[in-house]
């Protein structure tokens, strides 16, 4: 089975063909990292909740001991989404400006308020 099905070079007509292939290749990538997060997000889930119950049920699930490596496997899990999914995935793109608008026009509300 072939990762990449892509012949860019049968079908030669020009700049656009090669842009339309590093697109998809980009795509693609893309895709299996957002694919590859969702697995690593299934085992953790799977693993750690048999985990969880397994060391649980033999010293109690009021101490650390149970929920140590979820909790060290989530922080790795945190560093997985965000380099799947990029900084941006936690305040969005545009976070700073629309905060910034929004103390702004609180700002000038509460000054017609008091006029």
């Amino acid at each position: 089975m072939e990762k990449y099905n892509i012949e860019p070079y049968n079908n030669l007509k020009g700049h656009s063909d090669f842009r339309k292939e590093e697109a998809y290749i980009r795509a693609k990538k893309r895709v299996d990292a957002l694919k590859g997060f969702y697995w690593h997000l299934a085992v953790y889930i799977v693993v750690n909740v048999f985990l969880i119950i397994l060391i649980g049920s033999q010293v109690g699930y009021d101490n650390f001991g149970p929920y140590a490596t979820a909790t060290f496997w989530g922080i790795g899990m945190l560093f997985h989404f965000l380099g799947v999914f990029g900084p941006d995935a936690i305040f969005g793109r545009d976070w700073e400006q629309r905060k910034i608008r929004e103390y702004m026009e609180k700002e000038s509300e509460d000054q017609r308020r008091f006029e």
